[in-house]
């Protein structure tokens, strides 16, 4: 084998390694488009359904806030009979004077 065969050679198989070498590589980056792909489908699920749970709580923050329950209607109707009744008080007590 004279020295330009085996220079040749060499050349031959650092090519063939650097072509599979990039088949490798091209593998693996497409391998990687694709994660970060399903990352951004992922993601942009993940803010839909963030944006529509932040909307049902607003919606039962809103409601809340509307409902009246029994027990408070309660409590508000003894407040009210109770400054009713110290009205009446202070009323009676400036008309003795």
């Amino acid at each position: 084998m004279t020295a330009n065969e085996k220079t040749l050679n060499t050349f031959t198989t650092r090519v063939r390694q650097m072509i599979l070498n990039y088949k490798e590589v091209k593998k693996e980056n497409n391998d990687l488009y694709a994660m970060v792909d399903a990352r951004d489908a992922e993601i942009k699920r993940l803010q839909q359904q963030l944006s529509q749970a932040q909307s049902d709580y607003n919606s039962l923050k809103m409601a809340k806030m509307l409902t009246i329950t029994d027990g408070d209607m309660e409590s508000a109707q003894k407040r009210m009979a109770k400054l009713i009744r110290d009205v009446n008080k202070c009323i009676t007590l400036l008309g003795e004077k």
